[in-house]
């Protein structure tokens, strides 16, 4: 199979994401809750990491269920992405992220910033669109 800057195969294009270069770009699934191991698995950090996250971070709250599991919303995984891209990519502190995101909250910018994935430039926009036109290529010569 053909390689592209960070994609092995073809079929780590169907993984919940992709990795383009050093970034990836994380897909959320469609559901109402994850436990606290999805979302490590889909942030990509450890699960103690987000305890301790919800420690220093009052916004983020998941709820818990009667046995006492941690359930996070769709909103809850997008802070913890965007806290993740503070602390990791942007390289802030902690009490520098959480300055970060009043002043985002402030400028009426938070919802937008959660939605934020990763940027995303040229080349790695082109590397996305080459394995999707291989991609259907392929289900064409298949069909």
């Amino acid at each position: 199979m053909m390689r592209i800057d960070g994609l092995n195969s073809l079929s780590d294009a169907t993984n919940k994401s992709l990795s383009v270069g050093e970034d990836k770009i994380t897909t959320i699934p469609d559901r109402m809750y994850f436990r606290i191991g999805d979302v490590a698995e889909i942030v990509g950090v450890q699960p103690y990491v987000l305890r301790f996250w919800e420690k220093e971070f009052d916004f983020l709250v998941p709820i818990k269920n009667a046995s006492g599991q941690r359930l996070y919303r769709k909103g809850d995984v997008e802070s913890v992405l965007l806290i993740k891209k503070l602390l990791y990519m942007e390289r802030y502190s902690i009490e520098g992220a959480k300055k970060r995101i009043k002043e985002l909250r402030k400028e009426g910018k938070l919802s937008t910033a959660k939605k934020e994935r990763a940027p995303l430039d040229d080349h790695k926009l082109d590397c996305v669109r080459m394995v999707k036109d291989e991609l259907r290529s392929l289900i064409d010569y298949v069909s």
